[in-house]
C-alpha cells in the first residue's frame, strides 16, 4: 500500500468512524476504498470488519454518559449480539460475498421506513402491550440476533437496521439508543473480527491504517451525535441508508 493509499484510507476511516458512531454505516466509504485499493472482496470484507472495531468502541466510549440506565437491556442484548455477529462471520468463511448482494438493498430500505414511521409504530406496540411489560420479548430479541448476523456477514446500514428495531420497542430516545446501537454493534464487529484474525485473511496494513483512523472518527463523532436533536438525527439515518441502499443497487 503506497503512502498516498495509506493516506486516503486514514482519512476515509476518521469519516467511517464519525459516520458509524452517529448513524451507522461506515462501511458505505470504507469498504468500497478497500476495493479501490485492489483488495478482493471477502479480503475488504474482513479486513474493513477488523479496521472498524476501534471505531465502534471508541464511540461507544464517547457515548457512556447517554449509556446510563440502560445496563438491564444491554445485558439481554448483548450476548443476541454476539451470537449474530459470531453466526454471520461463519457464513462469510463459507457462502460467496454475493450472497445477500440482492437482498441487502430491501433490507436496507425497509430499515429507512421503519425508521420514518417509528413514533406511528411506537406508540402502536405501547398500547398494545400489557402493563408492566418492558419490551423486551422473544421477537425483539431475535430480530437483533438476526440484525447481529447480517453485520457479522456484510455489516453495510448494520447500525440502522438496528437503531430502526430498537427505537420501534423501546421507549428511552433515540440518543440513549444509539449509544446502545453503538455497543452492539461494537461488539458484533468485535466476534467477527477476532474470527477473522484467527481463521480468515484479513490485510493487516489497511486494517491498522483504518483502525487509527475509525478510533480518532468514533470520538468525534460522539461530540457531533448527542447534539443533534431527535428528528435531524432520524433524518440523518434515513439519508445515509439511502444514499448506501441506491448505491447498491446501481453498483
Amino acid at each position: 500500500m503506497s503512502f498516498l493509499g495509506a493516506t486516503a484510507l486514514f482519512l476515509v476511516g476518521i469519516a467511517a468512524g464519525i459516520i458509524n458512531t452517529v448513524v451507522g454505516s461506515a462501511s458505505l466509504i470504507s469498504y468500497p476504498t478497500l476495493l479501490a485499493l485492489g483488495y478482493e472482496p471477502v479480503v475488504a470484507n474482513m479486513t474493513n470488519s477488523v479496521g472498524l472495531v476501534p471505531g465502534s468502541v471508541s464511540g461507544a466510549i464517547g457515548y457512556r454518559r447517554e449509556l446510563r440506565g440502560m445496563g438491564p437491556l444491554l445485558r439481554v442484548l448483548m450476548p443476541a449480539s454476539a451470537a449474530g455477529g459470531l453466526a454471520g462471520a461463519l457464513l462469510l468463511l463459507v457462502l460467496p460475498s454475493s450472497v445477500f448482494e440482492s437482498v441487502i438493498p430491501a433490507l436496507i430500505l425497509l430499515a429507512c421506513a421503519l425508521v420514518v414511521a417509528q413514533p406511528r409504530l411506537h406508540a402502536t406496540l405501547r398500547r398494545r402491550r400489557r402493563d408492566g411489560d418492558d419490551g423486551i420479548g422473544a421477537g425483539f430479541i431475535v430480530t437483533v440476533l438476526l440484525c447481529a448476523l447480517y453485520g457479522g456477514y456484510f455489516g453495510a446500514a448494520q447500525g440502522v437496521i438496528l437503531i430502526a428495531l430498537l427505537a420501534i420497542f423501546r421507549s428511552e430516545g433515540l440518543q440513549p439508543l444509539n449509544a446502545t446501537k453503538n455497543v452492539l454493534v461494537g461488539i458484533v464487529n468485535g466476534i467477527a473480527a477476532v474470527l477473522f484474525v484467527a481463521v480468515g485473511d484479513v490485510a493487516w496494513a489497511p486494517a491498522l491504517v483504518l483502525a487509527a483512523g475509525a478510533a480518532a472518527g468514533g470520538q468525534a463523532g460522539a461530540r457531533v451525535g448527542r447534539r443533534l436533536p431527535p428528528n435531524v438525527l432520524r433524518v440523518a439515518i434515513v439519508a445515509v441508508g439511502l444514499v448506501v441502499a441506491v448505491r447498491m443497487i446501481v453498483s
